[in-house]
């Protein structure tokens, strides 16, 4: 149980081994963190300030009406878990962080496609990614340019109404999405708990945490 005071979230993966650097990452800035799988999905998000999408296999492509030409390792239950989750999440203004498939999922959720399989060409562990001014990713980061350190077969490929593009990869990727109308629902297509000594990560997570309830600096 979360301790008084400290704010709770919900984070979801596929395997319940590689929650690890993701949980470290979210109580290094505050939070209280229960994770869920397919194998023990929450039945409400009542009592949580936030949800955290982490990474995994990929989204089944009927979620955006296509079939299967380079999709892994789809996870149907996972699927409908994370699906729900973020839809209860916006509905009740939850801060909500996608990483990796998250930020796919929630892209999916939302009306969005997904190139199934991006190939060699992005294979980079560490790159550069670019965030225009304006965005709330902009002012949480603080930086235009930055290294991040990503590793992903698929990516974004249509952006979903009402979702904003904030960040991209020197190729063109889609490296981050945001709703604007929301408090806090940020996608990174990178991994932000692996690279937890960068600035700009530390403040990505440490502006979740104070949407989440935590208090600032």
């Amino acid at each position: 149980m979360a301790s008084s005071g400290t704010p709770k979230v919900a984070f979801t993966i596929g395997h319940l081994p590689k929650a690890g650097p993701y949980v470290a990452a979210l109580r290094l800035v505050g939070l209280d963190v229960e994770v869920f799988t397919p194998r023990n999905p929450p039945a409400t998000l009542d009592g949580y300030a936030g949800l955290v999408l982490g990474g995994g296999g990929d989204v089944d492509p009927a979620y955006y009406g296509e079939i299967a030409a380079g999709t892994r390792n789809p996870n149907p239950k996972r699927d409908e878990m994370e699906l729900e989750l973020f839809r209860l999440a916006r509905e009740r203004d939850l801060a909500v962080l996608g990483i990796c498939r998250g930020l796919q999922l929630m892209n999916v959720a939302c009306g969005g496609t997904l190139h199934q399989d991006i190939g060699t060409g992005h294979s980079e562990v560490r790159h550069a990614v670019s965030v225009p001014p304006g965005s709330k990713l902009h002012g949480v980061v603080g930086n235009e340019n930055f290294e991040i350190v990503s590793r992903h077969h698929q990516a974004i490929k249509n952006a979903a109404p009402g979702l904003s593009v904030t960040a991209s990869a020197p190729d063109g990727i889609v490296e981050a999405i945001e709703d604007a109308a929301r408090r806090f629902v940020i996608g990174v297509q990178w991994h932000p708990e692996d690279n937890i000594d960068s600035r700009e990560d530390q403040a990505l997570f440490r502006s979740f945490a104070r949407a989440a309830g935590v208090a600032g600096d």
